[in-house]
């Protein structure tokens, strides 16, 4: 309640004779206060809550927010459930335009980048500063960011050691009594393994780089190549490749389903795990063992999920009042309902808490843990420890793997270009539009004479202005002007929110840059090289088979050609994304169908993304498969519209059947296909989706294309982007180049 309605209440209690009076000036708005709580019939203050929590956290986060209202009935709160994977970007794209929520949840490893931007505001701004007595430190320690807290944390979620107890009386205490009880209980030939986890993830090979004393910065300078890194890299390979104890292409879903058959015996996870254990698993949790090298405890990343406020938030001080209600008050149901191992520690106190032998398995664990760097640069780190990663589980060599990630990571994070003056590059632009529109002058005045005049040529199609209208504008707000704003993006560098314009040094960084040598899957020309092989190579096998296809659907002796047409229609059909994740299953080095067929026929299995061909080729059958069905289609049209007299009439001179294909059906087919060959080469060489999900740009990024090349400039590289629409500006000018002289080809052979 307000100061002015507290001394509001004081006066009546002793101006009881004046109540009317008071009333009628209240009516007049003499005695109106600033702020009326609800329960005077004002509209509650409304609070905007972002989340990203699913089924029992986002039921418990429901229960907590209706007991906070029914404490606090002039506060409104108001809720919004987005898609984990969407809700960075929302938020940086919202909160600065005034758009965004009043306070979110969210994990703190990207507190430095939103304070960098003004995105969240301190908690500890010198009048709001929060108690954080109840709160375990390392929680603290994670929100915060250059000596400011940047939020209440609500939950804390790390990895430890689930085991099954059929098969493990007691967790083992060292590394080496893991990797011994693991080789016990292993047999790769059968499927079976002593211990699974995602090794290629780095977020998973934090444990072992912490436990063998390895580090990420060397003062404010992401590090990867370091004594410690290198040792757990060898652990690595030693667990992966030579005990082989640990699936060779653990996927979280493979992780999953050998625990749950029981062809896991110990698997490294976080509580997110839990909902996934089939319910007739016995199993139990414990702490990571020590590495038996340093005698230190294997030491995971810790991910603490807090409770910021936004900048512009239009109620900041309910918003806080919230922010300390969830993190305090709703903890107990926050752990008992959502299964959260909550940050606030007198929670523990509670019997249903600190019982919970789950929750207090990973409470034993927090004090073995390293929170996630909150700065800026930690999101370069990512891309490059995962390749070292990828490369020591295929056979590389540890000091290699970690040269060429510290390479990579120094690329990511190099020196930003410049700041250059806008003004030359503003008169070059200007005279280029000057000496356009000098140009469609000229060609008006020529056209005046035989038209009558441009207002007299619009009057007459006027008509068909309005119809073209609807169109032109779709056009102009979804096409032209997205691409204007991505040229002018080229143009600029990004960093900490900003962009600063660096005029053509992007574009001379990828064209004359010497970061990367032109044989390194970084550089521009290696991975244009790569994108033209896959463009060609796709293409040719799109056309090859679907002509075979058609030719074959055409010949009449053939029955049931619906039947056919509408089954070999259903690759192109289904959603690329579906046919490229069930493919990337099927390509599984151990546990895929292709490999399952090869060791049947007494073949060995091929690690089909441990070289660049297998997997050029594994990337190149899914885009086959998705592709043909289109070239079928057309040719099967065109087929259809040859005159069969010239068949027959080639027959009676005698022509084979290769003689009218190259004579007849071929050059028949020319005026249909080669659109659909200009169509396809321009589809293919943005596909986008099949090199993402199917190689994931292994090994090394040596399989990715241009377009993919782009999309980890923008968002895997300290969002880069403005080095990323460079790339995408190329991509286009490449294009338009391919375009224009297939159209000078085509147009050559018609005029002949």
């Amino acid at each position: 309640m307000s100061r002015i309605t507290a001394d509001m209440m004081n006066e009546r209690r002793h101006l009881r004779g004046l109540i009317p009076t008071a009333l009628l000036l209240a009516v007049c708005g003499t005695l109106a206060p600033s702020h009326v709580s609800a329960s005077d019939g004002e509209k509650p203050r409304e609070v905007l809550l972002w989340h990203s929590y699913r089924t029992a956290e986002e039921e418990a986060l429901r229960r907590v927010l209706d007991d906070f209202e029914k404490e606090h009935p002039d506060i409104k709160v108001r809720t919004l459930g987005i898609p984990y994977d969407a809700f960075a970007s929302r938020l940086t794209a919202a909160i600065p335009r005034g758009r965004g929520p009043d306070l979110f949840i969210f994990a703190h490893e990207r507190v430095g980048s939103w304070a960098s931007r003004g995105v969240v505001v301190p908690f500890d701004d010198g009048v709001h500063a929060p108690d954080l007595e109840g709160y375990f430190p390392e929680t603290v320690d994670a929100l915060t960011y250059e000596g400011h807290l940047y939020g209440l944390p609500l939950a804390f979620k790390s990895i430890a050691l689930f085991y099954n107890r059929d098969l493990v009386d007691e967790p083992p205490a060292t590394t080496d009594e893991m990797v011994a009880l693991a080789g016990k209980l292993s047999d790769p030939s059968a499927g079976r393994y002593g211990l699974a986890y995602p090794a290629d993830d780095f977020f998973f090979h934090s444990a072992w780089l912490f436990g063998f004393g390895g580090k990420l910065f060397d003062a404010d300078t992401p590090v990867l190549d370091t004594d410690g890194a290198r040792m757990s890299l060898e652990f690595l390979r030693n667990l992966v490749l030579r005990e082989r104890v640990v699936p060779q292409e653990p996927t979280p879903a493979l992780v999953t389903r050998l625990f749950n058959e029981g062809a896991a015996a110990m698997v490294v996870n976080g509580p997110w795990f839990i909902g996934e254990i089939e319910d007739d698993i016995d199993w139990a949790i414990s702490l990571l063992p020590k590495v038996s090298e340093t005698g230190l405890r294997a030491t995971p990343f810790l991910t603490v999920e807090g409770v910021m406020i936004a900048a512009r938030a239009r109620e900041p001080d309910a918003a806080r009042s919230l922010a300390r209600y969830i993190a305090e008050d709703g903890a107990v149901t926050r752990a008992v309902v959502g299964r959260q191992s909550v940050a606030w520690s007198p929670a523990y106190e509670n019997p249903r808490v600190g019982d919970d032998p789950v929750l207090q398995a990973f409470l034993d664990q927090l004090p073995h843990t390293v929170p996630t760097d909150n700065r800026p640069a930690m999101q370069a780190v990512w891309e490059p420890a995962r390749g070292a990663l990828g490369d020591v589980m295929r056979g590389g060599e540890p000091d290699v793997a970690l040269a060429r990630a510290q390479s990579r990571l120094e690329g990511a994070v190099r020196d930003a270009p410049a700041q250059r003056s806008l003004a030359p590059y503003l008169l070059v632009f200007g005279l280029l539009c000057f000496a356009g529109v000098g140009a469609w002058a000229y060609r008006s005045v020529r056209s005046t004479a035989a038209t009558g005049g441009l207002m007299a040529e619009a009057r007459r199609s006027r008509t068909a202005y309005a119809y073209l209208a609807p169109a032109f504008a779709g056009l102009l707000f979804l096409v032209l002007v997205p691409f204007a704003v991505a040229v002018g993006i080229a143009f600029t560098h990004h960093e900490g929110g900003e962009f600063y314009f660096v005029g053509l040094a992007n574009f001379r960084d990828i064209l004359f840059g010497e970061s990367y040598g032109v044989t390194d899957p970084l550089s521009f020309y290696f991975t244009l090289l790569v994108t033209i092989l896959w463009t060609v190579a796709n293409v040719a096998l799109h056309v090859t088979i679907g002509l075979m296809l058609a030719l074959l659907l055409k010949e009449p002796w053939l029955r049931m050609k619906g039947v056919y047409r509408a089954l070999l229609i259903i690759p192109w059909a289904v959603p690329n994304y579906i046919t490229a994740l069930i493919w990337k299953g099927m390509f599984h080095k151990q546990f895929g169908a292709i490999n399952g067929v090869l060791t049947s026929l007494g073949l060995e299995p091929v690690s089909w993304f441990g070289s660049f061909w297998t997997a050029f080729t594994a990337n190149l059958v899914t885009n086959t498969w998705l592709g043909f069905p289109f070239m079928m289609v057309v040719a099967l049209g065109a087929l259809q519209s040859i005159p069969s007299d010239l068949y027959e009439a080639a027959d009676v001179d005698g022509a084979g059947r290769l003689q009218k294909f190259f004579r007849i059906t071929l050059p028949l087919l020319k005026p249909a296909m080669l659109p659909a060959v200009l169509l396809g080469m321009i589809w293919t060489f943005n596909m986008f989706n099949i090199i993402y999900l199917v190689s994931g740009g292994e090994p090394g990024g040596s399989t990715d294309i241009l377009i993919s090349e782009a999309y980890r400039w923008a968002f895997e590289r300290q969002e880069q982007y403005g080095y990323a629409a460079a790339y995408a500006v190329l991509i286009f000018c490449i294009l338009v180049g391919y375009t224009l002289s297939t159209r000078r080809v085509t147009g050559g052979e018609e005029r002949s």
